[in-house]
């Protein structure tokens, strides 16, 4: 694919003032500490991070061209059927169904202003590439297309989950999913609600096993070309963003990652 997410929409409002300083001190740190606080405790569900854990705002990233939150285009935030667990497949009238290998998203949003605790209510819009690095209802050949995108609510654990397949690897990006958090479900319509925008990316040795899997072919000969160091997203620091992952190509894969807004 011959597209680059990075100088979205969004690029001018993002990464600036603290969010700036704040990147700049991850980057040195990366690796430290902060991976420990990050995902809790290896046996959780999603990785809880209790009252008056130390936690740092998800990083403040790029939408990208692709969003359709209305900002850019289409909106799937106003269509009837967005929120759901399953993106797996088109809604909306529209039919289709995204394969590739299974892939579930647990995220937890926890609360800055509340000593880290479970933020419950809030609502998270994620979306990504298909297999072969297109986006629905952008790209060529999926234009017809609005798989890959939804919208679902945090529950009384700041847990939410999504149903999908793992994404694909286009020119000039490392594997990723983007997400937007918004403070309810009711201001999950339209994009300027939005308190966090940013991305989850993959571990590379999970991203080389699903680029083994037939119909991946496109992507696996797309990150031989790429790395974390040259991604224009995360090449300033991804210990906040790199996903816990367990499970394996053939049965399926789970990501999991704490976001802190």
């Amino acid at each position: 694919m011959d597209h680059n997410d990075y100088g979205g929409l969004h690029e001018d409002l993002k990464l600036t003032g603290s969010a700036m300083k704040r990147r700049d001190m991850l980057r040195l740190a990366a690796g430290g500490m902060g991976a420990l606080y990050l995902f809790g405790r290896a046996d959780d569900a999603v990785g809880t991070v209790g009252v008056g854990a130390t936690c740092d705002k998800i990083p403040e990233e790029t939408a990208g061209p692709f969003p359709a939150d209305g900002s850019n285009g289409p909106d799937v935030l106003s269509e009837a059927g967005v929120v759901r667990t399953d993106i797996r497949p088109s809604f909306a009238g529209l039919s289709g169904m995204a394969p590739g290998v299974p892939l579930t998203v647990n995220l937890q949003l926890v609360d800055l202003q509340n000593g880290c605790a479970p933020a419950a209510g809030l609502a998270v819009y994620v979306w990504h590439c298909d297999r072969e690095g297109r986006y629905s209802l952008y790209n060529r050949g999926v234009t017809e297309q609005n798989f890959l995108r939804g919208v679902q609510e945090s529950d009384s654990n700041g847990e939410l989950s999504f149903t999908t397949i793992f994404p694909g690897c286009y020119r000039g990006r490392w594997p990723h999913i983007h997400f937007e958090v918004f403070p309810s479900l009711a201001a999950a319509t339209d994009e300027r609600n939005r308190i966090a925008t940013s991305q989850l990316a993959f571990p590379e040795a999970a991203c080389d096993e699903v680029y083994a899997v037939e119909g991946y072919e496109p992507s696996a000969r797309t990150k031989r070309r790429i790395s974390l160091s040259r991604d224009s997203v995360f090449r300033d620091g991804v210990a906040q963003q790199m996903a816990e992952m367990t499970g394996d190509a053939a049965t399926g894969y789970t990501a999991r990652l704490t976001v802190a807004v």
